[in-house]
Order: C-alpha cells, then sequence, then structure tokens
C-alpha cells in the first residue's frame, strides 16, 4: 500500500523539494501553499501523514493544525512540523495543538523519511 501524504508550506520550492524526495521514497504527495490551503484539500488527500510549516499566509501551521485536529476523520493523522523555527516555547505551542513531531528546516532527506517510515508503518 502507497501511503499519502499532505505536504504544507508557503515556499514553492520547499514544496517541490519534499514531492520530489517522498515520491521518490514511494509516497504519493498532494501539496498545499498554506493553511488554509491544507484544510481545504485535507478531507480530498486523505493523508496517511501531514508534514506542515508554521510561518505562512492566510493561516500559519499553529492554526492549521487545530484546524485539522477540530475534524475527527483526522484527529489521528501524524503531523510533522517542518519549518526554520527551533524554540521550545514553539515546540510547546505546536504540541498543544495537535503536532506528533518537529523537524527543523533545511531537513537532512534520510532523517525526513526515516521518521515518516516509524510514523505511517
Amino acid at each position: 500500500m502507497t501511503h499519502k501524504i499532505l505536504a504544507v508550506d508557503d515556499s514553492r520550492t520547499i514544496r517541490a523539494m519534499l514531492k520530489t524526495v517522498l515520491v521518490n521514497a514511494g509516497f504519493r504527495v498532494d501539496l498545499a501553499e498554506d493553511g488554509i490551503d491544507g484544510l481545504e484539500k485535507l478531507d480530498a488527500a486523505a493523508p496517511d501523514l501531514v508534514i506542515t510549516d508554521i510561518n505562512m499566509p492566510r493561516l500559519d501551521g499553529f492554526g492549521f493544525i487545530e484546524g485539522a485536529r477540530a475534524r475527527s476523520r483526522h484527529a489521528a493523522v501524524p503531523i510533522l512540523v517542518l519549518t526554520t523555527e527551533s524554540g521550545p516555547d514553539l515546540k510547546q505551542r505546536a504540541r498543544d495543538a495537535g503536532a506528533t513531531g518537529w523537524i527543523v528546516k533545511p531537513f537532512d532527506e534520510a532523517k525526513l523519511i526515516s521518521v515518516i517510515n516509524r510514523l505511517v508503518i
């Protein structure tokens, strides 16, 4: 079974990098450009895991996570935060919102795939 991932990031470059890395690792990937776009695509994407940035226009990652967790269908889907931020207060805020894990950009491809595989298999 091919696992599906929804990647939410306002950077076109990061979205492209994530798609390449994830597709090459055998995942199906849907992309969203900010939190609002991510919530609009969430149900149709039906992801096994979500990767989201924090700092995005319209709706940031915290708002996206809270919105995703408010939907019972996605309440248990692992959500990885992928961001340049690394402050402990932000990590705690993400955990409180419902994030499963935190990876700092720039990301190591092998580490990212390893974390994803632990969460979706």
